[in-house]
């Protein structure tokens, strides 16, 4: 899937594009399962499925399941 480049252009008073898409790319799903989280531990965005809890630094954190590195390697 080709990400459209757009062409942005900001305004004599610097605060707004011209043209610039609004909203997120993470689509809110219907399903609780089907919803995305970032790692805590790398940053990248995967589904809820993919990952399991840890205790990271006294609390419970998101993280890849089984790792991080794994999961790279996985998914190519």
């Amino acid at each position: 899937m080709a990400k459209v480049d757009a062409k942005t252009a900001v305004l004599p008073d610097g605060l707004r594009y011209k043209s610039k898409v609004s909203g997120s790319p993470f689509k809110a799903t219907t399903t609780f399962g089907a919803a995305t989280m970032s790692c805590f531990l790398c940053g990248k965005h995967r589904p809820r499925s993919m990952m399991k809890t840890r205790k990271v630094l006294g609390k419970a954190q998101a993280v890849c399941a089984p790792s991080c590195k794994e999961m790279d390697e996985k998914l190519g």
